[in-house]
């Protein structure tokens, strides 16, 4: 008996393995203003573009030259984009462009909140187009 309830275990985790979540883990609460958490580092990257199609990645941000200035850098669906954003408070603003020599160049702006765990949620915009996608950015640990 013990020996078929082991193997029903083994069976049920390797079903659930072999099927990923549909949605991204829940979102820390957003961190105050006064107390935001350091956003350098490497994201993996949730998100849904204007038209509903969900899509991966990975999101790169160094410290950029002034203050509270900060470089970013995606990597999604085979295409490098790059920008550069501010934070104010627990508000990351920026704007975004593909790189050259690519199949699309696309370019637009966006504004993610930082939440108390280091992660990053908002929207992005594709200019021409009228609605944003949604985007929410997870620390890729170290």
């Amino acid at each position: 008996m013990k020996r078929l309830y082991i193997i029903t275990l083994l069976f049920a985790l390797t079903l659930t393995a072999c099927f990923p979540r549909r949605t991204p883990a829940p979102l820390g609460a957003d961190a105050p203003a006064d107390n935001v958490p350091g956003i350098v580092g490497e994201y993996g990257l949730n998100a849904e573009d204007a038209t509903g199609e969900r899509y991966g990645g990975s999101l790169f941000i160094t410290a950029g030259s002034q203050p509270n200035e900060y470089n970013l850098q995606w990597l999604v669906s085979g295409d490098i984009q790059k920008g550069v954003g501010t934070l104010e408070g627990n508000l990351l603003t920026f704007t975004w462009g593909s790189i050259e020599d690519t199949d699309q160049y696309l370019t637009g702006y966006g504004a993610y909140t930082v939440t108390v765990n280091g992660e990053l949620y908002g929207e992005r915009y594709v200019d021409g187009v009228e609605k944003p996608g949604i985007e929410s950015a997870y620390p890729n640990p170290k």
